[in-house]
């Protein structure tokens, strides 16, 4: 029983094992098992691994047998059978405590392992211990929103179909302004990126005034066409959409904005309602869902690429530089593919999913 015969190995096979043994996303043991069937694999005997990578034949003949009865499955452990283990009082009254807001007089807005380990008197080690388990982190905090908008069904469908089925014949564009973009100065000179080091910056910097990007996205392109103001009213709203007005002289215009008031102004309205000007049709995202504006993509691409790590001596200067990017941009532009469908939005939107902890005894249950 001192050798068996060689495993064998087809080359996706080698190659899954081989990323095992690399992998920091798999437990250790289960790297160490695949270096067993690598090195069997290879030809090498039973005592021969077992010697080579400090175990005992019994050892590899397990993880031989597993591996050529399930494959890599066979490689991790398996569940183990028997009643799982209870919560006690103590996991118990941890959770229970983490779940409520820290006294008033505390301070606090959420708890810490240290801070809690003072109220209840159990190390702060286990209680970070049972935060791991039951996959709770009260340092950690997200944004939501639901919007509350009476039509929200009905403006999500209408967004959604130009986006994915467009009027026949007829321009799609996403309106939007990106408001009071800072001409920012840096201090010092930016040290440039090197092997082994970020690009570094100064934390401090001017002010040298600010400007606002008007914005037209074109759906069915990608083309971006701009416009900037000192200030962002319905005035220079309205100027911006006389542009995109003469840029697209030709057929309907289907255009996309938020809810902010100065898209509805008296001015915008009386001068859509006007008969030359019949042609353009203004479509609203729902309150709280600007986001589904598609130019909101494209300005997080020039903040990224043209904005935040710039240095700019005047607004002059920040303009031409976005006016320099957006030129390029336009000349190997590419559309944005919406993929999300109408019902699956709405019905995310209007679900507000919680979890809920409910203690039953000494054990805790998540719904």
């Amino acid at each position: 029983m001192g050798s068996l015969a060689p495993v064998a190995l087809a080359d996706s096979e080698r190659l899954e094992l081989v990323s095992l043994t690399r992998s920091s996303r798999v437990p250790s043991v289960v790297g160490f098992r695949a270096r067993i069937v690598l090195a069997l694999a290879g030809g090498s005997g039973t005592v021969d691994v077992a010697r080579e990578l400090g175990t005992s034949p019994p050892t590899v003949r397990l993880w031989r047998g597993r591996y050529l009865k399930d494959g890599v499955d066979g490689l991790y452990d398996r569940a183990r059978s028997g009643r799982p283990p209870a919560v006690d009082e103590a996991m118990a009254m941890v959770v229970a405590a983490t779940l409520t807001a820290p006294p008033a007089e505390s301070g606090l807005t959420h708890w810490s392992s240290r801070e809690l380990a003072k109220r209840v008197k159990v190390s702060h080690n286990e209680i970070a211990s049972i935060w791991r388990s039951w996959g709770i982190q009260p340092h950690r905090t997200e944004s939501f929103k639901f919007s509350t908008d009476p039509e929200l069904e009905a403006k999500i469908t209408d967004i959604v179909g130009l986006y994915m089925d467009p009027p026949e014949n007829a321009i799609v564009l996403c309106v939007d302004e990106k408001s009071q973009v800072q001409a920012l100065e840096r201090s010092q000179p930016m040290l440039p990126v090197a092997p082994g080091l970020s690009e570094r910056r100064a934390h401090d910097y001017w002010r040298h005034g600010t400007t606002s990007l008007f914005a037209a996205l074109e759906v069915a392109t990608g083309k971006v066409t701009d416009q900037y103001h000192a200030k962002h009213t319905n005035k220079e709203f309205l100027t911006f959409l006389k542009h995109v007005a003469k840029t697209y002289p030709d057929g309907d215009l289907h255009i996309v904005v938020d809810n902010y008031r100065t898209h509805k102004h008296a001015n915008v309205t009386t001068w859509l309602a006007q008969p030359r000007n019949k042609r353009i049709t203004l479509h609203f995202t729902p309150t709280g869902c600007s986001w589904m504006n598609l130019v909101e993509v494209f300005f997080s691409i020039i903040t990224r690429q043209a904005i935040r790590r710039g240095s700019f001596t005047s607004v002059t200067d920040l303009v031409t530089a976005m006016e320099t990017f957006i030129t390029s941009y336009n000349t190997d532009c590419k559309p944005f593919t919406w993929t999300k469908p109408a019902d699956v939005i709405i019905t995310k939107a209007t679900s507000k999913r919680r979890t809920v902890f409910v203690k039953k005894g000494s054990s805790i249950t998540r719904y």
